[in-house]
C-alpha cells in the first residue's frame, strides 16, 4: 500500500486574511509546507497532495506552483493536487500546469480532480454555481481528451471549442495519472469506475463501514483492478493521549468554524473522542493505533493508497513535522508489511479463481 499526506495549508486565524500580517503568515506557511513535503520524501512516504482554496484562511490557490517548488527539493515522492477544483478551472491550463510539473519532477506528477468543498472559485472565475454538475462532467471530458492526444478537437457548452489545437508541453508519464476525488455520492463513484479512473474517497465523518457500498459500486462499474485511495484526518504522536491532546484544539477549531458557516453544531471533546475510537473516522493516536486503524480500513476496502491530512486547522509546524516523521518511520513499515502479507495470502485465491 502507498502511504502519504495531503494538506490544505490552513493559516492561523489571528493572521489570516488580507493585509501585511496575512501576507507574512502565508509566506511562512508556504515555507513550512515545503519543509513538510521534503521531510515526507526523506522518511520514505509515497505521495504528497496539496489542495486548492480561494479563501483568506488558506495559503494555496495554485497547487501546481507549490508542487513545482517541492519537485526541486524532493527525489522520489509523488506530487499531486488534492484536489484540483476542476469544475471552475480551465482543463487546458490544468493539463499544462501538471505536464510541466511532471517534467520538473521527473515523472512524479498526478492530478486529483474533484468538485471541492467550497464555492468561492465559481464567481471568482466567472462560472455559474447552477452549472455545478455539468461543468465538472464537461471539464473532465476535455481533460481526459487532452491527456489522450496532443492535438485536440473538442466542443462543449461552457468553454470555447478547440479545433485541432496542439496542447503543450506533453508530460513524461503516458498517461499522466488522473484520480477522481469523491466525498460519498454514488453518481461520482460510478462515473469514476466507468471512466476507468482511480478513486480517492474522503472519509472524514461517520463509520468507515458506511463507505464499503460505495467502493463496491465503484468496482462493479469499473472492475476490481482499479486503484482506490482513502483520505482521512490523521495525527500521530508518541502516545495516544498526547495525540488526542495535540490534535483536538486545532481539529475542533476548524470543524466548529465550518459549523458556523454550514449550520453544524460546535465540536465537543466527547464527539472528538468518539470519532477517534476504533470505528470512528479520525485516524489519531500512537503509531501502533494509527497503523491498526489504517489496517482495519484495509480489511474493509482493500485499498491501494492511504493519504493522511495531518496539518488540520492550526496545528503547529513542529508537531506536524514530528507526526510526519512517525508516519514514515513507524506507521508505514507496519502497514506495508501487513498489507504485503495479506496480498501474498490472497494471491493463490486469485490464481485459483482465474483458473
Amino acid at each position: 500500500m502507498e502511504l502519504g499526506l495531503y494538506t490544505f495549508a490552513e493559516l492561523t486565524p489571528e493572521r489570516a486574511g488580507p493585509g501585511a500580517s496575512g501576507t507574512a503568515d502565508a509566506s511562512q506557511r508556504l515555507r513550512d509546507l515545503l519543509e513538510e513535503i521534503e521531510l515526507a520524501d526523506q522518511v520514505g512516504l509515497d505521495v504528497f497532495g496539496v489542495g486548492e482554496h480561494h479563501r483568506p484562511d488558506f495559503a494555496v490557490s495554485s497547487p501546481a506552483v507549490v508542487l513545482g517548488a517541492a519537485a526541486e527539493r524532493t527525489r522520489r515522492i509523488r506530487l499531486t493536487s488534492a484536489v484540483t477544483v476542476l469544475s471552475s478551472d480551465d482543463p487546458v491550463r490544468v493539463f499544462q500546469d501538471f505536464a510541466t510539473l511532471d517534467l520538473l519532477s521527473g515523472g512524479r506528477a498526478e492530478i486529483m480532480a474533484g468538485r471541492g468543498s467550497f464555492i468561492e472559485s465559481f464567481p471568482l472565475f466567472g462560472y455559474d454555481l447552477d452549472d455545478y454538475d455539468e461543468l465538472f462532467s464537461e471539464h473532465l471530458e476535455l481533460l481526459l481528451k487532452l491527456r489522450e492526444t496532443e492535438r485536440v478537437t473538442w466542443s462543449g457548452r461552457h468553454r470555447a471549442a478547440l479545433d485541432d489545437a496542439g496542447v503543450y508541453p506533453r508530460p513524461l508519464q503516458d498517461p499522466l495519472p488522473i484520480w477522481i476525488a469523491v466525498g460519498g455520492t454514488q453518481q461520482s463513484v460510478v462515473r469514476a469506475g466507468r471512466l476507468g479512473l482511480p478513486l480517492a474517497l474522503a472519509i472524514i465523518g461517520g463509520a468507515p463501514e458506511r463507505f464499503v457500498g460505495l467502493v463496491d459500486l465503484y468496482r462493479q462499474a469499473g472492475g476490481r483492478s482499479l486503484p482506490v485511495g482513502i483520505n482521512s484526518h490523521t495525527y500521530v504522536a508518541e502516545t495516544s493521549q498526547q495525540a488526542a491532546d495535540d490534535f483536538f484544539p486545532s481539529y475542533a477549531g476548524m470543524m466548529s468554524k465550518l459549523g458556523r458557516e454550514r449550520g453544524w453544531p460546535h465540536m465537543t471533546r466527547a464527539q472528538f473522542d468518539q470519532l477517534r475510537s476504533p470505528r470512528g473516522a479520525l485516524v489519531v493516536g500512537s503509531p501502533a493505533e494509527v497503523a491498526e486503524k489504517i489496517l482495519f480500513q484495509h480489511e474493509l476496502f482493500r485499498h491501494d493508497r492511504f493519504l493522511a491530512q495531518i496539518s488540520v486547522g492550526t496545528m503547529p509546524h513542529t508537531k506536524v513535522m514530528r507526526a510526519i516523521e512517525l508516519l514514515g518511520t513507524e506507521v508505514a513499515p507496519i502497514v506495508r508489511k501487513e498489507t504485503e502479507r495479506r496480498a501474498a495470502l490472497a494471491a493463490p485465491e486469485t490464481s485459483s479463481a482465474s483458473a
